[in-house]
């Protein structure tokens, strides 16, 4: 059974207003500035992705770019061992 007085836990398809709504705002801002995802908290919450967006944006949070953090550039050894890199289908090429 799910706990309904807690942030997270939140029903599908009920109105979630005034200081609820609050606390579950503030419960997501933290969440969403530690690093998770949108889609993630809607999933976790039981709330759609729209939901989610509008419940940070209305707090105020400036909202990530799309796709996610950007990966550092691969070191030698790194791109060596990666899939797709020096040791990938390019390098396996014979060049004549």
């Amino acid at each position: 059974m799910v706990d309904n007085s807690t942030p997270a836990a939140v029903g599908k398809r009920r109105r979630i207003v005034g200081d609820e709504r609050v606390a579950l705002g503030a419960d997501l801002v933290r969440r969403y500035t530690a690093g998770e995802s949108i889609r993630a908290l809607a999933a976790a919450t039981g709330r759609s992705y729209g939901f989610v967006h509008r419940v940070l944006a209305e707090a105020g949070v400036q909202l990530r770019k799309r796709g996610g953090p950007r990966r550092r550039k691969a070191t030698a050894e790194q791109g060596a061992a990666a899939p797709g890199g020096a040791s990938g289908k390019r390098a396996a090429r014979s060049v004549d």
